[in-house]
């Protein structure tokens, strides 16, 4: 294989490596199940992720007002892990699916904020897939960085339709961007597509299988519905209304509804196709509900680590080699997902990265596997650097610890109601020393400096920085808000550094800062930009400022663009 970046454990000595294995943490070598099954040719691979669907936002798991006749089938026809968890929010899951590593070791430990963004040097199961012959393409959310090299295309994608930052409506995204009519990055140009986003990202995922169909390949649908602002034709908000639904529910069920529609026509473009039988296709959700509303019983939504915010749908549907109806109880998380493609399809991972994750493949083709149990880890919380045993899980086959003093038999008490914390001091002990060795690991290579961008990449320039990504104390998307960039500058040269902003009520002076180089102008009232010509930035690491004063105040800009002209 070539073109695979080294991102092998730090730590992984041969004592850190035995006792991750011990603990479960070491990814299971598993022969590979495709090449005598299937005549050598490898299985194409649809995962499709959606976007805080709830584990209760599907009829399969007894929500009788949802309307999912897509996903219910599919569940009935595909193999299904009963016990599958991920992160509590979104681009801390996106970062274990694409890489199968915990995202603590990715950088991407947060939503914004510049803490979504998750490091070059990982290699994805894109690039992986992709150095074996696959073609990749992404459809809909990355939330991995927005800028080089953090780009699908700098992480292996050959296709991506996407919408920029965390979501739609957000300040990554152009102004005035929304679910309708949305202006979505092409590979690499912005456009205005007409109709709604859940229906651009699946047309485009079957319009790439289309044109690859010849060849194995790699097709990632990632849904930014249900996802706030509840934006969604009112046809399909209405039947829920007139079921009484709040207008929250009703607007998130609708939402749901037509990603199930786009689901089935996505299904039934690959029996059309010839092609359903050897493609492997995944479902799954990234977090928990946002909002309050039917979730199974469970406790808990998004954000936090109860079973609401981490518990989620999993099927896997592979006509050629998996049994529909067969289910496994044992404990998976999204850290699997990338070990389990890689073994299905054949391909052995590179020398150089460690996985965190097990291929589920045992599980799901044999009758009695061999298996043994392990401890699951999942913690997130707003800020810059991680905090022991704060906003955390643990969890093994039977037990499930929280913020380490909480305790639950999740075998028998599967929601949560009673804590055994108190009855059972020696497990929580033991799972506290496991977690404290866990989050050593994984804090413990490159640790929480942020991922840079790069400025001066031939790749993209100009370089649009956005509030997405900047950081800071006051750093944050309202209008009085600033922070500040941590960008690697890859060639001394001049630049033009082009600032935009809300118009001026009043006269005011904008300022921009990188190391010693420092630029003020003055501006009138109504001034929406500036642009500040032939500047010398020098190589190498550094903080990019730009800010507004006006009297008293500072506030930041809404953009900064940066190009280089030598």
């Amino acid at each position: 294989m070539t073109n695979i970046k080294n991102n092998q454990h730090p730590l992984l000595n041969r004592r850190t490596f035995t006792s991750l294995m011990a603990s479960g943490l070491g990814a299971v070598a598993c022969p590979s199940v495709f090449s005598s099954e299937n005549n050598g040719q490898r299985p194409n691979v649809v995962l499709v992720m959606t976007d805080d669907q709830g584990y209760g936002d599907i009829g399969i798991h007894g929500n009788d007002k949802i309307r999912t006749p897509h996903m219910d089938a599919l569940s009935k026809q595909s193999a299904i892990m009963t016990q599958f968890y991920v992160c509590p929010v979104c681009a801390p899951t996106r970062a274990s699916l694409m890489t199968g590593r915990y995202n603590y070791r990715t950088g991407a430990i947060d939503t914004y904020l510049g803490r979504a963004m998750m490091h070059g040097e990982e290699t994805t199961i894109a690039e992986m897939l992709g150095a074996a012959g696959y073609k990749t393409g992404i459809f809909g959310k990355w939330h991995l960085g927005d800028n080089v090299p953090m780009r699908p295309d700098d992480q292996g994608f050959d296709e991506y339709l996407i919408h920029m930052g965390g979501g739609l409506a957000q300040p990554a995204n152009p102004p005035n961007s929304k679910y309708h009519d949305p202006d979505l990055l092409h590979n690499g140009q912005f456009k205005t597509f007409k109709g709604y986003c859940t229906d651009i990202f699946t047309d485009a995922a079957i319009d790439f299988i289309e044109q690859k169909k010849d060849q194995p390949f790699f097709t990632y649908l990632a849904t930014n519905a249900p996802h706030t602002p509840l934006q969604i034709d009112e046809k399909y908000v209405k039947p829920y209304r007139d079921m009484g639904l709040d207008e929250t529910t009703a607007k998130v069920y609708g939402m749901v509804e037509n990603i199930d529609d786009n689901l089935g026509k996505l299904l039934a473009a690959l029996k059309r196709l010839e092609l359903e039988e050897n493609t492997i296709v995944i479902f799954l959700t990234d977090n928990g509900p946002q909002q309050k509303r039917y979730i199974a019983g469970l406790r808990g939504r998004k954000g936090q680590v109860y079973e609401g915010g981490i518990r989620v749908p999993f099927f896997i549907r592979w006509p050629n080699k998996l049994k529909q109806g067969k289910t496994s109880d044992r404990i998976a998380a999204h850290i699997d997902v990338a070990p389990t493609i890689l073994d299905a399809c054949g391909i052995k991972k590179p020398d150089n990265v460690a996985l965190d994750g097990r291929s589920l493949m045992p599980l799901l083709t044999q009758a009695s596997p061999q298996w043994t149990d392990r401890n699951l880890y999942f913690q997130w919380h707003r800020g810059d650097v991680p905090e022991r045993f704060r906003a955390c899980a643990v969890r093994n086959q039977r037990y499930k610890m929280i913020n380490g003093v909480e305790l639950y038999d999740i075998k028998n008490d599967p929601y949560e109601n009673n804590d055994i914390a108190d009855d059972n001091p020696k497990i929580v002990a033991q799972m506290r020393d496991e977690y404290l060795d866990w989050f050593r690991d994984v804090s413990g290579g490159r640790g929480y400096a942020p991922p840079r961008i790069h400025i001066g990449s031939p790749k993209e320039n100009p370089t649009i920085l956005t509030p997405q990504d900047w950081r800071g104390p006051d750093a944050g998307w309202g209008k009085n808000s600033i922070g500040y960039w941590e960008v690697e500058i890859l060639k001394a040269a001049q630049y033009e550094v082009r600032l935009r902003f809300r118009p001026l009520q009043s006269d005011a002076v904008c300022y921009f800062k990188l190391r010693s180089v420092i630029l003020k102008q003055e501006l009138r009232k109504g001034d929406e930009e500036f642009t500040f010509q032939g500047v010398d930035l020098p190589a190498g690491s550094a903080r990019l400022e730009a800010w507004i004063n006006q009297g008293d105040k500072n506030t930041g800009t809404k953009y900064v663009d940066v190009k280089l002209i030598d």
